[in-house]
Parts: structure tokens; C-alpha cells; sequence
């Protein structure tokens, strides 16, 4: 954690005192006092407990010490500028669209906080919220149709000119209704009994869950819909006796309120990745870094 008395004040004193190579030259051009100024560096020394210049003739030099902490506070002043610049870059730009690709788990669990968070921070944003099979989704981005997506990390070939940051992990759960016969006795080779709703060829889930079934000795499933529709899902799942087949966030509430059950089936085989995928080839605008930043603050807020 970051020593809380260190001040923006100190970094940008280093910092300056080093470019000028003498404390009277960085404490003209700060508009401060040279005792100002040394008082200062000598607090941020204090803090580090090194010394960090050394005082000479010539003007001052670096310690090893002072070369570490120069690298890092000139990154830190770095970004903070980045950071002007963006903001500056959104109040000029007026009203800007940014189209977001959300896979069905996304949508459902992370999707209403960061949309409440990023319209407080970016009102002249407007978002776009677009859901679909990961393929159509992934094809949208590539054509810039969207300016981002997020969802699972697809297979290798259909990555290609995709940048891909994770978030968090994510598995599929086998959910029933509170009160469906096969929590009597749960056995994953008894889906064949009751309908399933079945992730399609195009969802990112579907191999991963036929490895699943594989790997546990299930043959192929032929009383099966399917479907990543949430709506239908749900509805489908509460009202008869379907065995539903899907990304845990899409209905880690339904879990949590008691309405769905998750079956107690090994789906070890399903963790994967999900993360915020942006186009390669160019640097991100300012609405595409504040939206990725909403996003990683919302993941780590809602501990995923």
C-alpha cells in the first residue's frame, strides 16, 4: 500500500529538482522558495528513508536509491497526465456512442452497476448495450461495429486481431428449479430424463461444456433446446422441469435467491476467463480507457 504522506507535491518536487539538476532552478519554476523546496525533498526523503539526491557542485546527483523512485514517479506523472488528457479529450469530443458488446453472464451480473457507474463519470457518453453469441459478437468487433465486448476468451482462432483483458473467472452451473425431482438424487447421467437447454455451436461455453460431460462419462444429450437466451432460460426453467445449462453470472441471483438450484455436478472443467476484448493495431480512445476502468473498479467491488 502507498504511504499515505506521500504527497503529489513530493513526486512533482523530485521530480523537477532532477530535471533542473539544482533545487534553485526547480523551485523558480514551481514558483517556490529554495527553503520551500528543500524542505520538501527532505520530507520525501524521510518518508522513503533514503536519501535520494546528492548535492555537488555541479547541481545534485541521483542515489541508486533516487534512480528507482525517479523511474516510478516519472510513470506516475505520466499517467496522471493521461488521465487530463482523457478527461479533457471527453468534455471537447460533446456527446460520443460507445457500443458495447455483453455476453449473457455480463450482462446479467456486471452490466447494471457498470452502466450506473460510467454514466456518473461520463454523461456525455452514450452506451449501447448489444448481447449475442460470442462469435456474432466477436465478428461485430472485428468489423468495428462495437467499439468493445465483454465475455469469455474464445479459442485461438477466433481471437485473431483481438486484444483480450481479464477480469475475472467464470464457470457453468447445471441449474434446475427449487423443487425438481433429480435434487432427490442428483446423477449428471440422468439429463437424459428431463429437457435440457443446451449452450448453441456459436456460444463460448459449448465446447467447455461438452468436455464436461465427456470427461464424466455422458454420451450426447437428444431431449435438448438450444439456447444462451436468458429470458427464455429463466422462464422455461422456473415454470417446467428443464435442466438449464449456463455461464453462472447469468443467474447467480436466481442461486442466491433460492428460485434456481445449482446441481451438485463437477463443472471444474468449464473455469475460464472473462475479460474486457478491444481491437488490436491502435491505442484505446478515452471513452474505451474510462469504460475499461469502470469495469475492473466494478469487478473488484463486486469481489469476482
Amino acid at each position: 500500500m502507498i504511504d499515505r504522506r506521500i504527497k503529489f507535491r513530493h513526486i512533482q518536487c523530485f521530480s523537477e529538482i532532477v530535471r533542473h539538476n539544482s533545487l534553485k532552478s526547480a523551485a523558480q519554476h514551481l514558483n517556490l522558495t529554495q527553503p520551500a523546496i528543500s524542505k520538501t525533498l527532505k520530507e520525501l526523503e524521510e518518508i522513503v528513508g533514503s536519501d535520494l539526491l546528492v548535492r555537488n557542485r555541479g547541481g545534485v546527483s541521483l542515489t541508486k536509491q533516487g534512480e528507482v523512485f525517479l523511474h516510478f514517479a516519472q510513470m506516475s506523472l505520466a499517467a496522471l497526465q493521461q488521465g487530463l488528457n482523457g478527461v479533457a479529450q471527453l468534455q471537447k469530443a460533446g456527446k460520443i456512442d460507445l457500443s458495447v458488446g455483453a455476453m449473457p453472464s455480463v450482462a446479467a451480473r456486471l452490466m447494471p452497476d457498470v452502466v450506473q457507474v460510467f454514466s456518473d463519470l461520463a454523461p456525455d457518453v452514450t452506451l449501447h448495450i448489444h448481447d449475442g453469441p460470442h462469435g456474432y459478437l466477436i465478428d461485430q468487433l472485428r468489423h468495428g461495429r462495437l467499439d468493445v465486448v465483454i465475455g469469455r476468451l474464445g479459442q485461438p482462432e477466433m481471437m485473431k486481431g483481438i486484444a483480450f483483458t481479464q477480469l475475472y473467472d467464470e464457470h457453468v452451473d447445471f441449474v434446475v428449479r427449487h423443487g425438481h425431482p433429480l435434487l432427490r438424487h442428483p446423477d449428471i447421467h440422468d439429463l437424459g430424463h428431463w429437457p435440457v437447454i443446451f449452450p448453441p455451436e456459436a456460444s463460448a461455453i459449448r465446447p467447455l461444456v461438452e468436455r464436461a460431460l465427456v470427461a464424466q462419462g455422458v454420451g450426447g444429450i437428444t431431449t435438448k433446446v438450444e439456447s444462451v437466451s436468458g429470458a427464455f432460460g429463466r422462464n422455461y426453467a422456473l415454470a417446467h422441469d428443464a435442466i438449464w445449462i449456463i455461464s453462472n453470472g447469468v443467474v447467480a441471483k436466481e442461486i442466491e435467491s433460492g428460485a434456481l438450484v445449482r446441481l451438485p455436478f463437477d463443472m471444474s472443467l468449464t473455469k475460464g476467463p472473462v475479460g474486457l476484448m478491444t481491437r488490436t493495431g491502435g491505442p484505446l480512445s478515452a471513452a474505451d480507457s474510462l469504460f475499461l476502468k469502470t469495469v475492473m473498479d466494478v469487478v473488484e467491488q463486486l469481489g469476482l
